[in-house]
């Protein structure tokens, strides 16, 4: 596979692929949306067909820190802001039937991937914060490539920062496919 974004509707999954999907994939799978997002339907489609290919999928704590925050967020906007800020909502009985779906979508994710470590230790972690610093970059999705880099892992995502990211990409976002 190239190094540059591929269409994922037209990509031939296998039992030998590996894949880390990103995750704002499993929110639009799992997570609550706006009615009528096709990416929603796009990217079930097709993970559907990884599953039904047996391609392996694997996941970090990065990913499912960063699914629950979305997540949650996402209900207590939704919500209309039931207290003044998020810590406040976390804390109240407003946030318990939040908590309990967030933490069942998860299980659903999870009962998919395997778990593995980014290797934290093993980051050039200077070189992604002066990275970071110069302001052209996402700190998390820096520690995602790096993560796909070494373990050799496609990256499946929605997110346009991947662009010239010079990882496997496989995306329905056509801002990737350019």
């Amino acid at each position: 596979m190239s190094h540059r974004a591929e269409e994922i509707t037209r990509y031939g999954f296998k039992a030998s692929d590996e894949l880390l999907l990103d995750a704002n994939i499993w929110m639009f799978v799992y997570g609550p949306q706006k009615p009528g997002d096709k990416r929603v339907t796009a990217y079930s489609r097709e993970l559907a067909r990884i599953l039904a290919a047996q391609s392996r999928i694997y996941i970090d704590v990065l990913i499912v820190s960063e699914f629950i925050n979305t997540y949650a967020r996402l209900k207590w906007n939704v919500m209309g802001k039931p207290h003044a800020d998020f810590k406040r909502f976390r804390k109240s009985a407003e946030f318990k039937p939040v908590a309990q779906d967030v933490a069942a979508d998860v299980k659903r994710v999870l009962k998919h991937c395997s778990r593995i470590e980014s290797s934290f230790e093993a980051l050039d972690i200077d070189g992604l914060i002066n990275q970071f610093g110069a302001g052209d970059s996402d700190f998390n999705d820096q520690v995602i490539t790096e993560l796909c880099k070494r373990k050799g892992l496609t990256l499946v995502t929605d997110d346009g920062d991947f662009i010239n990211s010079g990882i496997p990409v496989l995306s329905a976002n056509k801002r990737l496919l350019r």
